[in-house]
């Protein structure tokens, strides 16, 4: 009937009829015998067929949402990640013309990030709107919490970096990191602008208070960013946390920097905080010169 493929073995596929009392099982079906039911006997099955044809039936019908499906799976090769293969592939495959009542479906992780990524997106605004709310509740205005989420951005440059030099895709475990980072570097941010507040509200000259909070800020940042990215060291060699680590250290050393430079910056624009001009002192040359008095006529 056909032939099984065993790596590099071909076994010949057989039919043979079961095996009864006075048949043989070495028997082909067409030199079976079947029972007669008039003539009381057995008689040849080519008396009462004309002939066989063989047609291929499925023993298992798969079924996905009470659809029948057929599976195609393949792995990837050489490095490549699955996203990229989906990338390399797709056109090809979707450029196939299916018969009328085929459709075509992606699954395997394409399938699986896009779930997760639908159920992570549903909760992801409220849980933002939540986190602006504190920020906003905790500094009891608006200028504070907009320079916080303004350093949230930067980070992405940071991210892109770190996952280009390392070969990584951005998958869903990257997501989750980036979502990680963000807290992190609100954290940062609430640190430093609290600590300016704090000084200008001592009675600090604004300017010199973002100066001074901004240094003294510096080690207690750095410090909490360099513990973070040397604890997600260890995940670099996880292939599935390998993402989530790379986004974390990179944004997170990226950002950390960045926010030293640009919350004093973003502070000083928004609440228009100029360098104070200190008043000019004459110099010692400027005091030593005499004045010289005209001379009266006639004295």
């Amino acid at each position: 009937m056909g032939a099984y493929r065993d790596i590099d073995e071909s076994i010949p596929i057989v039919a043979r009829k079961a095996g009864t009392d006075g048949i043989s099982v070495n028997e082909s079906v067409s030199d079976s015998v079947v029972w007669s039911a008039s003539q009381r006997r057995y008689v040849p099955v080519d008396q009462v067929v004309q002939e066989f044809v063989m047609e291929p039936q499925d023993t298992l019908i798969q079924r996905r949402d009470r659809v029948r499906t057929i599976t195609v799976a393949a792995e990837t090769t050489g490095g490549e990640t699955a996203a990229a293969a989906l990338a390399r592939v797709r056109p090809q495959i979707e450029a196939i013309a299916l018969p009328q009542g085929y459709a075509l479906e992606w699954g395997g992780e394409y399938e699986s990030t896009n779930d997760a990524q639908a159920s992570l997106g549903a909760q992801l605004p409220l849980g933002f709107l939540v986190m602006l709310i504190i920020s906003i509740l905790l500094f009891g205005s608006i200028r504070q919490p907009l320079i916080i989420w303004l350093m949230v951005p930067m980070s992405i440059n940071g991210v892109a970096i770190a996952l280009l030099a390392t070969d990584t895709a951005f998958g869903f475990m990257s997501l989750l990191g980036f979502l990680s980072l963000s807290g992190m570097l609100i954290k940062n941010a609430i640190v430093l602008l609290e600590e300016i507040d704090l000084m200008i509200r001592e009675g600090k000259e604004k300017y010199q208070a973002i100066v001074e909070a901004s240094v003294s800020r510096m080690r207690p940042v750095m410090l909490a960013a360099i513990t973070t990215i040397l604890g997600m060291a260890p995940l670099l060699s996880d292939a599935f946390f390998r993402g989530m680590a790379v986004t974390i250290m990179g944004g997170l050393a990226f950002a950390t920097i960045l926010t030293l430079i640009a919350a004093p910056v973003l502070y000083a624009l928004f609440f228009r905080v100029r360098p104070t001009k200190t008043p000019k002192t004459p110099s010692a040359k400027e005091e030593s010169v005499p004045i010289a008095a005209a001379p009266v006529p006639g004295e």
